[in-house]
């Protein structure tokens, strides 16, 4: 099992990414590979819906997010770690996630997604919320923990107070193991499920 995991703070060695190696110490020793990505201090444009990546199979910047998608493709699951600005993800990684998403090609289905969120004090189920559209419109079954995935502490170092949080990095990366090994071995005996032609309906014609 492979686990890509995104950083979306720019903060390095901060509470984001103190959260993550809290989940992937279990993913090691579940013996899933897996790979961080810190991508919240890099320069990341938004998406121009230029619509050249329905042409070419990538984003049009050829960036990060290209980098990343090949990375996405090979994984078994996706989990994505961003601060809380504004009760809302880092918009750095939002642009990220946005192209990546919506640029690649390949099917997404029943790959795992997590998310997990790091505030100092509010605003977390808000962020929570906006990262897990990513994976519902994808196909993607969302992994869930013992509470929403969230840690607190606000200057570097602090994340590791919260005891609750960090049990719950560690309850989401067992849940999300058994839930990749599972749909291996779902996908192995039946397969995946049919997919219909999609039906586009716009509102206004």
């Amino acid at each position: 099992m492979k686990v890509l995991m995104i950083n979306g703070s720019p903060r390095k060695g901060g509470n984001t990414a103190r959260a993550l190696a809290e989940m992937e110490k279990v993913f090691l020793e579940e013996g899933c590979e897996v790979e961080i990505l810190d991508i919240g201090g890099k320069v990341i444009r938004g998406c121009v819906a230029c619509g050249s990546c329905a042409k070419n199979g990538k984003c049009v910047f050829d960036d990060e997010v290209n980098a990343a998608a090949e990375k996405f493709a090979a994984a078994d699951a996706l989990i994505v770690g961003s601060p809380v600005y504004y009760a809302s993800a880092n918009a750095t990684l939002v642009a990220f996630l946005d192209r990546l998403f919506y640029s690649t090609p390949f099917d997404k289905r029943f790959k795992v997604g997590a998310s997990v969120v790091i505030a100092r004090r509010g605003g977390c189920s808000a962020t929570f919320d906006e990262l897990n559209k990513y994976f519902t419109i994808s196909g993607m079954p969302v992994a869930s923990g013992q509470y929403w995935n969230s840690v607190h502490g606000a200057a570097k170092g602090e994340a590791e107070q919260d005891k609750e949080g960090l049990q719950g990095m560690r309850t989401l990366a067992r849940n999300a193991a058994f839930l990749m090994k599972s749909i291996a071995l779902g996908k192995e005996k039946y397969g995946l499920p049919e997919k219909e032609a999609f039906q586009r309906t716009n509102f206004i014609r």
